[in-house]
């Protein structure tokens, strides 16, 4: 009898056991209105929800107005989002999916233009709620680049207010039907500008020492995990290494403190603190860049990682598990481009019934075609990346 890919084993988490260890990663697509999720929203998940991923992320979504990066992004600042969130659980859940959401806050890198329209700062926009002033905060009034707008720095009052709307959300989150929550920690935005020496010059206890630039992180997590039930697990994004100054040492600090406050799993990106990459820009990054710092913090910090990064084809994905580097691997972009990636990945690692997480209705056609001898392979097929394998036919 043929093993089971490891990348198809279930996993469980406090109270949810996932049916495998694929995650649609968490990427904003920039579609809401007003803070508001729309038909797109159900669309882009839900198709994720039918390919057989064993978790499905919504996108960065927004504790308060002012944390929006665009006029575009999602809102949780209010109950008036509960409704459209909720009807996008219970379409992924009805396709035997999980779903989780994660929160997020822009900081100083608030308020621009969307992506296809350049991602510039804007110098003024009316806010995302009703069209209030939109004001960019930050830990100090330091700008993210050159072309970016200087923030004003929160007050204490006002980053314990903060604390308490992150609470907020996670509430709101969970009556939306949620299963999972992922605290946004990394890529230059609101907690990762706290996190760095940096972004940070604050004098107070929230900023100088690490522990004092880890305090409003571990405050957001002992807040949110206040609020979100005890058996739904909670992520947290971490930045492991940055373009100014941040260390795996400082990362994996910040993990074990984390781990005694209640996140079960750390998701590991890089960058995203300065306009500088954190690679060179002359050169393409390699595949599954960024496990390195998964499979470090996994075994330094003691806790369940997430690798994300360039992570394309499924011997990749099931030897990434198999060396114990992570426990879950987050797929983003191959995603966009394959949206069945997972019944891609059991096709190739040989699993015993790859149609099995599909909807009837595509199941059964996918099976009757393989069991009449079917005599080629998908438009997708490619083994892997290791020497000798087959390429696209």
């Amino acid at each position: 009898m043929t093993e089971t890919p490891r990348l198809f084993t279930p996993m469980t988490i406090r109270g949810l056991t996932l049916r495998n260890r694929i995650v649609l990663s968490p990427m904003l697509t920039y579609a809401a209105e007003a803070g508001h999720v729309t038909d797109w929203h159900l669309m882009h998940l839900g198709k994720f929800a039918v390919g057989g991923c064993g978790l499905v992320f919504m996108e960065s979504t927004k504790v308060d107005p002012r944390g929006c990066t665009t006029p575009r992004d999602c809102g949780l600042w209010k109950d008036d989002f509960i409704p459209g969130l909720a009807r996008i659980t219970r379409f992924v859940h009805a396709q035997g999916a999980p779903i989780g959401l994660q929160l997020g806050h822009s900081g100083r890198k608030a308020r621009n233009s969307l992506p296809w329209e350049g991602r510039a700062p804007l110098a003024s926009h009316p806010g995302v709620d009703h069209g209030e002033e939109w004001e960019l905060v930050g830990p100090s009034a330091v700008a993210s680049s050159p072309a970016a707008a200087v923030p004003r720095a929160l007050t204490i009052p006002e980053i314990q207010d903060m604390v308490v709307a992150w609470g907020a959300a996670a509430d709101r989150a969970d009556r939306a039907g949620f299963d999972v929550l992922e605290v946004h920690g990394a890529h230059g935005y609101l907690l990762h500008q706290f996190l760095s020496a940096g972004a940070n010059q604050r004098t107070d206890r929230y900023g100088g020492s690490l522990e004092n630039r880890q305090r409003f992180a571990v405050e957001v997590v002992e807040e949110v995990r206040r609020h979100w039930p005890a058996e739904k697990p909670l992520f947290f994004r971490v930045s492991a290494i940055d373009e100014d100054g941040g260390t795996i040492e400082e990362t994996v600090s910040l993990c074990r403190v984390l781990r005694e406050k209640g996140v079960d799993v750390i998701d590991c990106s890089t960058g995203g603190m300065t306009p500088r990459s954190i690679v060179d820009s002359g050169k393409v990054h390699g595949y599954g860049y960024q496990v390195p710092h998964a499979e470090r913090i996994r075994a330094e910090a003691a806790i369940a990682t997430m690798a994300v990064g360039l992570i394309i084809h499924a011997d990749q994905a099931e030897a990434i598990l198999r060396q114990g580097r992570a426990d879950l691997v987050a797929i983003g972009r191959e995603m966009l481009h394959n949206p069945n990636w997972a019944l891609d990945a059991a096709d190739k690692l040989g699993l015993a019934a790859p149609y099995a997480t599909l909807p009837d209705a595509y199941g059964y056609w996918l099976e009757k075609r393989a069991k009449a001898g079917f005599g080629g392979r998908p438009s997708t097929w490619q083994s892997g990346i290791g020497p000798g394998t087959e390429e696209a036919r």
